[in-house]
């Protein structure tokens, strides 16, 4: 167990930041997930709608510093993908 008072709040910051990644990363998969669900009902409308919603969320995680710049834009890349493929579809 930490023994010093900076050593105590770099231990309590650690977890608050922990806490914080937690909460948007566990954001960002709700968001894709909503997309997936969308192109596989084929609802197209819907599925752009949740796309933008998801774009919105990887961005902040970017800004934040959760994840990795091209991490985001793998992520945005493979799910526009996939919700273009249901308007050639169409």
């Amino acid at each position: 167990m930490a023994n010093s008072k900076s050593a105590k709040k770099r231990i309590s910051v650690a977890e608050r930041n922990r806490v914080r990644n937690q909460a948007v990363k566990t954001r960002v998969k709700t968001m894709a997930k909503r997309v997936l669900t969308e192109v596989e009902e084929a609802n197209l409308e819907a599925a752009q709608t949740a796309l933008t919603v998801a774009y919105k969320e990887l961005d902040k995680a970017v800004s934040k510093g959760i994840l990795k710049k091209n991490t985001a834009s793998r992520k945005k890349s493979r799910l526009a993908a996939k919700v273009n493929k249901i308007s050639t579809e169409k």
